[in-house]
């Protein structure tokens, strides 16, 4: 991704966080991760995040979606003797379309279909102060809503680089070009 768009991404990421009051350090915000999981495409594939907390134990971060702005299918599996990642995602802004293992077809879905390769449809929309636990191993993506979405996650210890993503040709760590 060119560092351009990526700046671009993160000073609108701002904007989101200060439309929904949530209040950020200098140095969270200067921590803004943009990532295009390796596709170029990042309006319609991908995730903007910050971090807080990444500890053996706990992981808490907030992830911005913008309208129709997918974060692809994925699973967190066993690393570094933990079993997968556990999380509960909380809205906190706007309305996340989060699709898990379950019931549910693809043709009944509100989100908005990308190019990405996607097998589950179980539908789970989450509105401000509502929220959903995914236990480890559990495959899923999501989406932000109309207006897009602020998704705080709080977890278990967070190792994004050992995700499995259905769509092989993602890579979850961003690669920045000048």
């Amino acid at each position: 991704m060119k560092r351009t768009v990526y700046e671009t991404q993160a000073k609108k990421t701002l904007e989101y966080f200060e439309k929904a009051h949530i209040v950020l350090t200098d140095e969270e915000k200067a921590s803004i991760e943009v990532s295009d999981f390796g596709l170029n495409d990042v309006e319609n594939i991908g995730l903007q995040l910050v971090v807080y907390v990444n500890t053996d134990k706990v992981c808490a971060k907030e992830m911005v979606l913008f309208p129709g702005q997918t974060c692809p299918e994925h699973r967190h599996i066993p690393s570094y003797g933990m079993p997968g990642k556990e999380e509960t995602f909380r809205c906190r802004y706007g309305e996340a379309y989060l699709y898990v293992e379950g019931d549910g077809k693809k043709e009944d879905i509100k989100a908005k279909i990308q190019d990405t390769t996607l097998t589950v449809f179980h539908e789970v929309i989450l509105k401000a102060g509502e929220q959903y636990t995914i236990l480890p191993g559990t495959q899923h993506w999501f989406q932000g809503g109309p207006d897009g979405a602020i998704v705080s996650e709080f977890s278990t210890h967070s190792t994004d680089e050992t995700d499995i993503f259905i769509d092989e040709r993602i890579s979850r760590i961003p690669v920045v070009e000048d």
